[in-house]
């Protein structure tokens, strides 16, 4: 269903975010994306010694992670094609402190680790949804391997969103045992109580 109308209105500015996840001949993975930010008025940021033209990118940035199949990234490639300040393609080499790590939880903090006078806040800002593409690009990989479950042998998956809560039908059909919705022994004896 799309947004409800609104009242007139000028559009003043178009970001577009583009994330995409391949598959190598190789067998490793990349996940790649770019960031552009357009303004529909001419632009001089503070600093800056000529406006930016309308329509010109402000920002035109990309990022490509390599990664293998447990998501720990060997590779890091970022480029910017256009940013408001001479000194912005400098930044791309900050994210090279990711080589190493592994896409997995506390990722978000990790990446706004990077923020900072080294750094570029669109390239760290884009590192954020990277992630989420690199989980769906590895999904059949995932599906194919057993759950990870925590300590007391729960999948970790469960209440980790709305679809996996343990009293949905989503964990009712994949892991009953921990199912505790309507008609759940857990259910009957909370109602009991």
């Amino acid at each position: 269903m799309p947004l409800p109308p609104s009242l007139d209105r000028e559009l003043l500015h178009v970001r577009n975010i583009d994330l995409r996840g391949f598959r190598r001949s190789d067998g490793a993975f990349e996940i790649e994306g770019r960031v552009t930010d357009i303004k529909n008025h001419s632009l001089q940021p503070p600093g800056r010694d000529a406006p930016l033209p309308v329509g010109v990118p402000i920002h035109d940035m990309s990022v490509r992670l390599v990664i293998d199949d447990n998501m720990r990234i060997s590779e890091v490639i970022a480029v910017t094609d256009a940013g408001p300040y001479k000194d912005c393609p400098e930044a791309t080499e900050s994210l090279n402190a990711l080589r190493g790590a592994s896409i997995v939880p506390g990722w978000t903090a990790r990446v706004k680790g990077l923020l900072g006078a080294q750094s570029c806040t669109h390239l760290v800002e884009l590192l954020i949804p990277i992630a989420t593409v690199a989980y769906q690009t590895l999904a059949p990989v995932r599906f194919g391997r057993a759950d990870r479950v925590n300590a007391a042998g729960k999948p970790v998956k469960i209440d980790s969103c709305y679809a996996y809560a343990q009293d949905r039908t989503l964990v009712k059909k994949l892991w009953p045992e921990h199912y505790n919705g309507p008609g759940s022994s857990d259910q009957h004896h909370r109602s009991s109580e």
